[in-house]
Order: C-alpha cells, then structure tokens, then sequence
C-alpha cells in the first residue's frame, strides 16, 4: 500500500508539473481584428480574450471596472495605439505587465491622412490622433502585410512568455502566413474586376485594404451618426452622388447614418454596409481571413451590380 500511494504522489506531482509548464497566458486585445490574429497564432492552446464588445467604437468607448481589471490583470496586452483606442492610454499607466502598441511595431506599412481625406503610405514615428492631414490612419490591421507583423510579434511574445508551447506558436505562425498567402491571391481575383468603378464611404477605415487590392473610395460622407448635417452639407453630397450616377455608399455596422436614406433618395444609389472590425467574428485561427474575405465581397458584390 505505501509504494501503491507513493506511486500516486509522483504521478499527481508529474501531472501539476506539466500543467504548470502548459499553463495558459492570458491574451487580451482591445479590439476583435487583434483578438482574431492573436487566435491564429495561439490556435490549439488557448483563446485570447476582447476588450470591447460587438458595436462598440475603438475611439470612444467607456470601460467598466471589470474592464478595469481585466486590463490590469492578463499576462500580455496588444492594442492598435492612442491613435486608435483614447480611452486606454490612462489605464495602461497603472499595468506592470507587458502591454504592445502594435503602431509602433518596427515593419509596419502605415499610412497618414492628407489634406485631400485619403490617407497615404509613408514611414514615420508621428502618430496624431484623428483624420488630420499628417495624422495616422490606425485601421491598420486592414493590411494583411501588417497582420503577418502583428502575428509575427505575438508569436515572439507567447513564446517567451510559455517556452513549453512555443514550437506551437511558431508552427500557428507558419500557418496563418501560409493562409495570408492564399487570402491575398483569392481578394485580388476576387476585387481585380471592380478596380475603378466609384463608391463612397462614411468614415475613411479602409485605406489600408483598398491600397493592398487596388481601390480607392471616390468620397467620404465624414458625418457621425450622432449628428445631423445641415440642409446646405446634405445638398452638397446629393449633388456629388448625382455627378458619378450609379454607385454605391457604404456605412459601417451596427448603425446606418440617420442621413443615409434622404441622401440617396430617387439616385442610382445602393447603401451597403463594410464592417472593418469584423465585431460578430468567432475567434477562430481563420477568423482574421473570415473579416477581410468578407470586406471584399460586400465591397465587390454592391460594386458588381453597377
């Protein structure tokens, strides 16, 4: 009987030892599209958690105290930057464990707003927060060249942080660049018969996608949803709309401008919808491909019909 118990001791011991050395790091992201890469890269071990709910807006968002916690609390945090998220840079103050502002991640290919309202690629380490010409355009993660960075990162981040999985993470690496490559080759077949034609958008979040596949968005209605626009402003865009004919306005989920319907009535207009955080997206290793294949046919699917 005592060698049968100390035979029970070592193997409960060996198993505690193994769950120590596997132990799960707790990922948090702010926002999904880095939640999704972060899955990509831990496929298999664990399941990185989000900051902000479906719907929410990175710009303005209000945390609660479980936020708070939360915040303070996991092992490894990625963020796009205070250009995107104003609300966490005070937070972050009080947290001792590693945090990454992926904006500032060395191999990056970012893009700055001009005076013209389309944001264009350049390299510089000046973020300013907003749509002002010189200002960064944060929807960075719209570039798979980016998300291959921000992947790359994780990976080195995880690795360090849980060596006992490590050839995992580098292996998930491997993998999710493989499927970029095949995303990339599907999105070009896919937009290459839409290059050229003219659309609009309400908020300017997709620079960085349209760059990579050809694109480029007429205009920009920048109206929060918030706020109506005056008689005269909403005169203006109607009249732009009129001079390109048939087109389509694209709005982001879950809220369609209240101004949307008025400035379209009795035009060859389509209202579609783009989503650039991808918000309702399972956190899955394919989930980042899911958001961009996505963001290409709604953007092809309105524009093929005109």
């Amino acid at each position: 009987m005592p060698r049968l118990f100390r035979l029970f001791v070592a193997f409960t011991l060996s198993l505690l030892t193994i769950g120590s050395a596997q132990a799960d790091v707790r990922v948090l992201t702010s926002i999904k599209p880095l939640q999704l890469i972060a899955a990509a890269v831990q496929d298999g071990v664990a399941i990185p958690e989000v900051l902000l709910p479906p719907g929410a807006s990175p710009h303005n968002y209000a945390l609660r105290p479980s936020d708070v916690r939360k915040v303070q609390s996991v092992d490894l945090l990625y963020w796009i930057g205070p250009d995107m998220e104003g609300f966490l840079p005070r937070v972050l103050k009080g947290r001792s464990l590693p945090s990454v502002a992926v904006q500032d991640l060395p191999g990056l290919k970012l893009r700055y707003f001009t005076a013209d309202s389309h944001s264009h690629a350049e390299d510089s380490d000046e973020h300013d927060h907003d749509h002002r010409p010189g200002s960064l355009d944060a929807h960075l993660w719209l570039s798979p060249v980016n998300a291959r960075v921000i992947a790359t990162r994780m990976a080195a981040d995880l690795s360090a942080a849980d060596p006992a999985n490590a050839a995992r993470y580098q292996s998930n690496l491997k993998a999710f660049s493989a499927r970029l490559d095949a995303l990339d080759s599907r999105l070009k077949a896919r937009l290459a018969g839409i290059v050229g034609k003219p659309y609009f958008v309400f908020h300017e979040a997709f620079d960085y996608f349209e760059d990579a596949y050809g694109l480029k968005h007429t205009g920009v209605f920048s109206v929060a949803s918030e706020v109506q626009p005056g008689a005269q402003h909403v005169a203006a865009m109607r009249a732009e709309l009129q001079q390109v004919g048939k087109t389509c306005v694209f709005s982001e989920p879950p809220l369609r401008p209240r101004l949307a319907e008025t400035l379209v009535a009795g035009l060859p207009v389509q209202l579609a919808e783009l989503d650039a955080l991808g918000g309702y997206t399972p956190a899955t290793a394919q989930g980042y491909e899911q958001v961009l294949e996505k963001l290409g046919n709604d953007l092809a699917g309105c524009l093929e019909q005109l």
